[in-house]
C-alpha cells in the first residue's frame, strides 16, 4: 500500500507541475501579444520564457504519464471514468501543443491571435481541469 500511495503522490505532484505550465504558457502569449510597444529585449525574454516553459512542460508531462501508467498497469485502476479523464487529458495536451506552436510562430516572426482571444484560450484548461478532478474524485461511471 505504501508504494501505491507514493506512486500516486508523485503522479499528482507532476500533474500539478504540468498544469502550472499549461496555465502559464498562454499567459506568456498574452504578454507577447501586448508587447508591441515594448523594447525588443522584453519580447526576446518572453519568447525565451515561453520556449523553455514549453520544453519543461513536455518533460513533466512525460514523467506524470509514466507514473500514471504505473498506477494503471500495476494497480489495475480502470473504469469508464478513466477513459473520460484520459480524453480530457488529451485535450489539455492538445491545448498545450497549440500554445507551444504559437510560441514557435512568434519566434519566427509570425502573428499571434489577439490578446483578448488569448485570454479566452487561457481559460480552457481551467474548465478541463475541473472536469478531470471531478471524474477522479466522483468516479461516476
Amino acid at each position: 500500500m505504501y508504494i501505491y500511495l507514493f506512486t500516486k503522490s508523485v503522479h499528482i505532484v507532476f500533474v500539478i507541475s504540468w498544469m502550472a505550465a499549461v496555465f502559464y504558457l498562454p499567459r506568456i502569449l498574452v504578454n507577447l501579444a501586448e508587447a508591441a510597444g515594448e523594447p525588443p529585449a522584453v519580447r526576446d525574454r518572453l519568447l525565451l520564457m515561453g520556449h523553455r516553459l514549453y520544453r519543461f512542460g513536455h518533460v513533466i508531462f512525460g514523467i506524470a504519464t509514466l507514473f500514471g501508467l504505473v498506477l494503471w498497469l500495476l494497480y489495475g485502476i480502470s473504469g469508464g471514468w478513466l477513459h473520460a479523464k484520459l480524453t480530457l487529458v488529451a485535450l489539455l495536451l492538445a491545448h498545450f501543443i497549440v500554445a507551444g506552436r504559437w510560441v514557435k510562430r512568434a519566434q519566427a516572426g509570425g502573428t499571434l491571435p489577439s490578446p483578448r482571444a488569448l485570454r479566452w484560450f487561457n481559460e480552457i484548461p481551467v474548465l478541463l481541469l475541473f472536469a478531470v478532478v471531478w471524474l477522479v474524485l466522483a468516479k461516476p461511471f
